[in-house]
């Protein structure tokens, strides 16, 4: 009796050990001995083409920006767009009152229409006294005197004749026209008030946002790296807003004649056609300067690479589903991804997430799930 009573406890206790949150698996372990394997998420050591790129943060700016005046005094009858549109080159955005303006061409016309009558008139006179002086009638002073009459009336045509251009231009003026394509800002200036030639305030502004330029600027020392890839014709540029997943593609149209004393950077500029309006004047950019592509480069997961004393690092399993720790040398960082330049080898398996619990030789078990990023590639 005593005896079934024993058996009966040990048998409990066994089973309040093993409920004690070891897994079957990890209790076998113990038992034999052995350490339980720790959780991991892996991925494969990839081979492929990656870019080689400097990324930035760039400035958006128009490429064009007009500060339209007038430029004549006139009272404002008009205005033809609305703040914010998108107007296009010779689009008329201003009238000025146009009836001192068409009242003066008439003025200068007629001027020019009398002295025209009395230039014919002097001509003839002219020729009349020439004719007489041959035959003896007029004194060679007569005739000198018209003719000198003559052809101070031609000049006078001439003078009238620039008047009525200038009238022309003048009521031209009053029929103010976007210069350029583009966004215009705030209206300045409305209907009714009166404008002056030459004033220091403008009407509108306008800016070409398409193209637009992205003005960024890069370390000196990645200046000569630069212009080479420029040469070999693979440079191509990305810009994206903040918070924007897709990017717009350009090309370099400007380099800074002169490096930057106080910050090291050489200016540089790129133009984006930006026909979607992804970018606007002002905006801080995320670029992208692609100068190459590396066909064969070593990648893993940035997740991947670990820093201590002794440099950046991996764990590598090993198929006896062991570790083992891998020093390896990093070349460049793009985006979620790491290039190495040594220390690994293609399709070899290394760890992304759960390295802190982790030695050399430590067995590991491959998580599953959402956790194992990249578990794909596990052994």
């Amino acid at each position: 009796m005593r005896l079934g009573v024993a058996v009966i406890l040990l048998s409990l206790g066994a089973a309040a050990c093993s409920a004690g949150g070891e897994t079957p698996a990890q209790a076998a372990g113990a038992r034999a001995g052995g350490t339980p394997a720790v959780p991991v998420a892996t991925a494969k050591v990839e081979q492929k083409s990656m870019p080689l790129a400097l990324t930035v943060i760039g400035t958006a700016e128009a490429s064009s920006n007009v500060a339209v005046h007038a430029q004549i005094t006139g009272a404002l009858t008009s205005v033809n767009f609305k703040e914010g549109d998108d107007v296009t080159k010779g689009q008329v955005l201003f009238t000025l009152d146009r009836r001192p303006l068409e009242g003066a061409l008439a003025q200068a016309q007629a001027t020019l229409a009398r002295d025209m009558a009395q230039s014919a008139q002097a001509k003839s006179t002219a020729a009349r006294f020439q004719d007489l002086q041959s035959r003896g009638i007029a004194t060679k002073e007569q005739a000198d005197v018209s003719r000198t009459t003559a052809a101070a009336l031609d000049a006078t045509l001439e003078s009238d004749r620039a008047a009525v251009e200038n009238a022309k231009v003048q009521l031209q003026y009053a029929t103010i026209t976007a210069p350029l394509s583009g966004r215009t800002g705030a209206l300045i200036v409305h209907e009714g008030n009166l404008v002056r030639a030459n004033d220091a305030t403008a009407l509108v502004v306008i800016n070409q946002v398409a193209p637009i330029y992205v003005s960024f600027g890069i370390p000196e020392g990645r200046l000569p790296e630069l212009k080479r890839y420029m040469e070999q014709g693979t440079v191509h540029v990305e810009a994206a807003a903040p918070g924007e997943t897709k990017s717009s593609s350009g090309r370099i149209t400007f380099i800074d004649n002169a490096v930057d004393s106080t910050t090291g950077q050489i200016r540089i500029k790129a133009s984006f056609q930006n026909a979607d309006h992804r970018l606007w004047p002002g905006q801080f950019a995320n670029v992208v300067v692609t100068l190459s592509t590396e066909p064969n480069a070593i990648v893993v997961p940035t997740a991947a690479v670990q820093s201590g004393q002794q440099g950046n690092y991996v764990f590598v399993v090993k198929p006896d589903m062991t570790v083992d720790l891998r020093s390896v040398g990093v070349e460049r960082q793009v985006a979620e991804a790491t290039v190495v330049q040594n220390g690994l080898k293609p399709d070899e398996i290394v760890v992304t997430d759960g390295q802190l619990r982790l030695v050399p030789g430590a067995k590991v078990s491959i998580k599953s799930g959402p956790a194992a990023n990249g578990s794909k590639g596990q052994p």
